[in-house]
């Protein structure tokens, strides 16, 4: 998979089938039970995280519980949880030490993605182990002899991350890898004698380098390959034998493989005609998780090497399982299972008993399971014949009498995808009365990497043109108002938002823009100094800001924001490190001077994504607000002229 510029993609998932008698039919409803606000939806308790402690009877795991993430301790007997860290900024989890209870938890400053990793101490005491205001730290794992841990850091130059290794004892970092030339540690050998390196070369194409720490020298080129082709570093053999990855350099998507350390062989591990996303081993090898990405929905397949049989776990909900991690003792399994209609809840699964218990209860009771709204993944033909698929949600009620307003809802990137899963903000938005089909654009991935690559220095143009054939796709359904249907995106769709408006201004009837993209100059210049080893990949994928500046302010609706004549509204947070606040001051400065209608919704505390829950509220709340004014839900007036 390619690094998209607004993020990476959600965890490894998998769909588990359910079987069973056929329902009786039930008459079709006319609408939801219930009108849900967005604090309601939000009022389920979003839970990530899951590190075992060193006797495997408590889970570290983060919680919105208050509205603010913060790290909790789970006793897995009783499920009850235990605050760990407080305050106003974001927190996550990151592991218990092997040995004891200290604990590793990362938060960042408002959103500016400057992430430190912090130590909570056995009497409570924090420590921040990150050296410098600028700098960022992040976690790489503890070491396999458990007796001490790996971290990435940009302290010495901010553009690359070094690599350090903390003794358990000692907490001092001894340098392990100097990184000058961009190629990023991606994996360790279980007997450190091995290090992967990861070297993106564009979007579409990247290698991996093999360092020797134990005789030295250079980092050595084991993924030769003639045209476009990625490789991706996934995990080491417990013998120090093997080194998996995963590549499209045989086809269109991604298969499994691994790397003889001796003898320098390659070998075929698993493929399938969708892309493996994944793999890695338990700690001592039991038990090998392959993740693939079926159409956008994403599978796993969990392998007993001792027996070479596929796990089966009895009594699994209907969904998708994601995050999976076992216990060092490989005695036990914590995974979470979630769907378009059900938040991730944690699940425990004991090898030995073959019990599974869930550990959470993540819906506010207040919400009728009966009134969320499952996809179904739907295609088109593009103008040029090209299929585009995406995840298509119809509300409740909707149909040839009563027909509703529909949202062609563009995902991140550029080279993410939209995938069935858990939204609080997709599911009011339904619950309200709008449609939404999470289009996946080509450039999308998931569908292979002609695909992936079809979007290349092309953004506003066939990328866009897929979006409007979108809108045109939804004309045709029963149940869709064909002249109420409005875009909306965040980040790379943000800007997908702002392009449909500047360049196809008639096409849309409203546009939502979340800190999409609207100078493509100024966000290539500004990239934070840590993506320097993607910055070559992302001048090959969008443009560079000297080269091809005058095909950049093209593409950049910021200077074409005179063609606007819809109404919009932009969602910011103040310290977005990535879509610098300024683009969207920009934006609504030149709709403002040409009269234009555009509302401008500001988080001082929030960057590239919003995560606390009371400014998701407003921002979803004034996203519905101007929806029912300038778009019209059924039973809404439109507003006079």
């Amino acid at each position: 998979m390619r690094k998209p510029l607004i993020g990476a993609l959600v965890g490894a998932l998998a769909t588990v089938a359910c079987g069973g008698a056929q329902a009786p039919v039930e008459p079709a409803r006319t609408a939801p039970s219930k009108t849900y606000t967005m604090e309601q939806l939000l009022a389920n308790v979003a839970v990530g995280g899951g590190s075992f402690n060193a006797d495997e009877s408590k889970l570290l795991v983060h919680t919105n519980q208050t509205g603010v993430f913060n790290v909790y301790s789970l006793d897995i007997a009783s499920g009850e949880r235990s605050p760990i860290t407080e305050g106003t900024d974001t927190t996550f989890a990151v592991a218990y030490f092997p040995q004891d209870d200290r604990i590793l938890f990362t938060r960042d400053q408002g959103g500016n993605e400057v992430n430190h990793l912090y130590l909570r101490e056995l009497d409570g005491s924090v420590r921040d182990l990150t050296q410098g205001e600028e700098t960022k730290e992040q976690f790489g794992g503890f070491a396999w002899d458990l007796e001490s841990f790996f971290t990435l850091n940009n302290g010495r130059d901010q553009r690359f991350f070094d690599m350090y290794e903390w003794d358990l004892d000692t907490l001092e970092p001894t340098l392990v890898y100097q990184n000058d030339t961009g190629m990023t540690p991606a994996g360790m050998s279980p007997d450190e004698r091995w290090l992967a390196l990861a070297k993106p070369n564009t979007t579409n194409d990247s290698d991996i380098y093999l360092l020797d720490l134990e005789s030295g020298g250079e980092p050595v080129l084991i993924s030769e390959h003639e045209g476009q082709a990625q490789f991706n570093v996934e995990d080491f053999s417990v013998d120090n034998r093997w080194m998996y990855y995963t590549t499209n350099v045989d086809g269109e998507f991604m298969t499994l493989k691994r790397y003889d350390l001796e003898t320098g062989a390659h070998e075929d591990v698993y493929g399938t005609d969708w892309d493996v996303v994944g793999a890695n081993f338990s700690r001592n090898g039991r038990y090998r998780v392959i993740a693939v990405n079926e159409d956008g929905i994403y599978r796993l397949k969990i392998t007993d090497t001792t027996t070479g049989e596929d796990i089966e776990i009895p009594g699994l909900p209907e969904g998708e399982v994601l995050g999976v991690n076992f216990s060092r003792s490989e005695s036990k399994m914590r995974f979470y299972v979630t769907s378009d209609t059900a938040p991730p809840n944690l699940y425990l699964y004991d090898f030995g008993t073959g019990e599974l218990r869930r550990l959470t209860d993540t819906l506010n009771p207040e919400i009728d399971p009966d009134d969320l709204v499952a996809s179904e993944i739907a295609r088109f033909q593009a103008r040029d014949g090209m299929t585009i698929p995406g995840p298509l949600y119809r509300p409740i009620g909707a149909g040839p009498e009563h027909k509703v307003p529909v949202l062609v809802w563009v995902h991140g990137g550029p080279g993410g995808q939209s995938t069935p899963g858990w939204s609080a903000e997709r599911q009011f938005l339904l619950n309200h009365g709008y449609g939404i089909f999470a289009v996946n654009n080509r450039g999308s991935s998931g569908y292979g990497k002609s695909f992936l690559a079809a979007d290349d220095q092309r953004h506003g143009q066939e990328p866009l043109w897929d979006c409007v054939d979108a809108k045109e796709w939804l004309k045709t359904l029963d149940w869709v108002d064909p002249d109420r249907i409005g875009i909306i995106g965040g980040s790379y769709g943000g800007y997908m938002v702002l392009a449909a408006l500047a360049y196809q201004p008639e096409e849309f009837a409203v546009g939502v823009d979340i800190f999409g993209v609207a100078n493509w100059v100024r966000t290539l210049e500004s990239i934070p100094p840590w993506w320097e080893s993607f910055r070559e990949a992302l001048y090959q994928e969008i443009g560079n800001p000297e080269e091809d500046a005058e095909m950049l302010r093209q593409y950049s609706p910021v200077f074409h924001a005179d063609k606007i004549t819809k109404p919009l509204l932009i969602l910011q947070g103040a310290n977005d490190p990535r879509v610098l606040k300024a683009e969207s001051d920009d934006m609504v400065e030149a709709i403002r001077a040409n009269d234009g209608i555009v509302e401008y919704v500001v988080f001082d505390d929030e960057g590239h994504g919003f995560t606390k829950n009371a400014n998701r509220i407003q921002g979803w709340d004034t996203v519905l607000s101007f929806l029912d004014t300038y778009l019209a839900a059924p039973d809404v007036a439109p507003p006079a002229d």
